[in-house]
């Protein structure tokens, strides 16, 4: 008999250590809600989510679609006339690094604001300073879940159509190596232009 080795077949591997389980998922899950029911009680009858603004997705893709951003800027707090310091303490969420780069975003932005305001009921810090009306609203106030506002998107997809005659014979490629081109010698085909007419003017003159 040759002195060989005998098989090892590695059936002791202790599988369990070496991975991560997820058997605690449904407790998770109960414990999540649990915690939002207690947070929701908590700030009650404040709103349980901030009012966040609508952008637009990043990339051409996406640009179509409208979601909840960050917070809003300061230019749109401005124009609904909410102070930067007193949007926080009233539920709006704010983010200084955002910039509205379109008269529509803001638009947007400052008239969902102004619907927050008119839904808004705020009490005087001061107690004697509280009217009855006021503690009355506030007792009859309903919290609200999700965003008060919500995100009402108006977008429709265009309808399918015949590609026309004019589509057909159109070149994508070449038209946009045209322009890249036109583009690329655009100051040089200017500076001509303006020596030729120059120099016809000179000419002009000199007669």
């Amino acid at each position: 008999m040759q002195n060989k080795q005998l098989p090892n077949t590695h059936f002791r591997k202790e599988w369990d250590l070496r991975i991560r389980t997820w058997f605690d998922q449904p407790g998770r899950k109960l414990r999540r809600r649990r915690a939002r029911v207690a947070k929701a009680a908590k700030v009650a009858p404040r709103p349980v989510e901030a009012l966040r603004p609508v952008v637009r997705c990043p990339t051409v893709k996406y640009n179509y679609k409208l979601r909840l951003g960050r917070g809003f800027t300061h230019e749109e707090l401005k124009a609904a006339g909410v102070a930067v310091k007193t949007a926080r303490t009233i539920g709006i969420s704010v983010d200084h690094r955002r910039r509205n780069r379109s008269e529509e975003s803001l638009a947007r932005n400052v008239q969902r604001l102004k619907e927050y305001q008119s839904k808004l009921i705020v009490l005087p810090r001061n107690p004697k300073k509280r009217t009855a009306e006021d503690i009355e609203a506030y007792k009859n106030a309903v919290q609200a879940k999700g965003q008060v506002v919500p995100v009402v998107d108006t977008y429709t997809p265009e309808a399918p159509r015949a590609v026309t005659a004019e589509e057909k014979q159109a070149k994508a490629f070449v038209t946009l190596r045209e322009a890249r081109g036109t583009n690329k010698v655009a100051g040089r085909t200017a500076k001509t232009i303006a020596y030729f007419k120059e120099k016809k003017e000179n000419s002009a003159a000199k007669k």
